[in-house]
């Protein structure tokens, strides 16, 4: 029987892998710590394929070299290569995309690519946005290990995405009331820094976005705000 292995890190891939070994053959072993990930036990599984969705740290060279890795992006490669996808596409007012399936390789989202997937994300919380994802996400997955599609090398214009730093979740002062929804809803889900206001000695942060006849409302947090607090 053939083993396989899913490395994520997201509650969101985490349920639907639940739902997925339910009903595809095979052994499956799920890692959702970079601890988790190492070679040796990887040699004892002996994958035919690892799969990464939404997985945030680098993949070493000895494993994508022994073994055929899946990352998956959520832009239409090479346009969007890099880090922060779904946030960098929101801010640049980009709504229609690509889920795309790529073989890992040394650099970053320049693998060729196993399968596209149409995505749009004009509407939703980042939470929501990546649960739909992970659907997708699952579906190509079951997709791969079903008929085994030769990945196609990239073509077209290379255009990188820089990672966001927590910094960049604080509101500009230009914001339309279109751009200050898209900046809460985008950041709006688990690990990531909220959009927010700084106040004196207090952050406003905003959650929960709906923007209804020109009107946005949101959920909203104050609290006192020390510089050298850490946020990740």
């Amino acid at each position: 029987m053939r083993n396989y292995i899913v490395a994520t890190l997201k509650s969101w891939n985490i349920e639907q892998y639940q739902h997925l070994i339910q009903k595809m053959p095979g052994n499956w072993y799920l890692m959702d710590s970079p601890e988790q990930l190492s070679i040796d036990k990887i040699n004892e599984i002996q994958p035919e394929f690892i799969f990464f969705p939404h997985w945030s740290y680098k993949i070493p060279q000895e494993i994508f070299s022994a073994y055929e890795c899946v990352v998956f992006h959520m832009t239409n490669v090479p346009f969007g290569r890099g880090g922060s996808p779904l946030q960098n596409l929101i801010s640049r007012g980009v709504y229609q995309t690509k889920i795309v399936a790529l073989k890992c390789e040394e650099e970053l989202d320049a693998g060729p690519v196993y399968l596209r997937r149409d995505f749009y994300i004009e509407h939703g919380s980042a939470a929501e946005i990546y649960q739909k994802a992970a659907e997708i996400v699952f579906a190509m997955i079951e997709e791969i290990i079903q008929y085994h599609p030769l990945p196609e090398e990239q073509t077209g214009e290379v255009v990188y995405f820089p990672r966001r730093s927590p910094e960049m979740s604080e509101f500009k002062e230009d914001f339309t009331l279109k751009q200050m929804y898209d900046h809460i809803r985008m950041l709006d889900a688990e690990g990531y820094p909220n959009a927010f206001i700084s106040y004196g000695d207090y952050r406003l942060t905003m959650t929960q976005a709906d923007l209804c006849d020109n009107e946005l409302s949101a959920q909203l947090v104050i609290k006192k705000y020390k510089k050298n607090d850490h946020e990740s």
